[in-house]
């Protein structure tokens, strides 16, 4: 398996909290960089949060003190745990590996 593979993403309340899962093979997964990407219709993609393969992480403003990027490196997988989510939080969600893996990409959706 090469190709990132996202979970985890569904219908939340808001102010509610979801994680993203983007799970990947044990060689790609040691070497890269992951980022979590998110594109509403007709916006550009965005890159919300990263984490280096030595775990250092960054975040887009508007996700700073709600989101955590991390790393599990007993499951080759990266997490995106969102938390006090906000109707603008809605997009679709996509991992990258490296500089061109991408994931399928999993709908979030905030709505009361």
């Amino acid at each position: 398996q090469v190709q990132p593979v996202e979970s985890g993403g569904g219908l939340v309340q808001p102010g509610g909290s979801l994680r993203l899962s983007c799970t990947t093979n044990k060689i790609i997964f040691s070497a890269y960089t992951f980022g979590w990407y998110r594109q509403d219709p007709g916006k550009q993609r965005e890159l919300v949060a990263s984490i280096t393969n030595t775990g250092r992480t960054s975040y887009t403003d508007s996700v700073t003190g709600r989101f955590t990027i991390r790393r599990d490196n007993t499951k080759n997988t990266v997490y995106l745990q969102m938390d006090s989510l906000k109707p603008e939080d809605t997009a679709v969600y996509y991992c990258k590996a490296g500089q061109d893996l991408w994931g399928q990409g999993t709908q979030v959706t905030v709505s009361s």
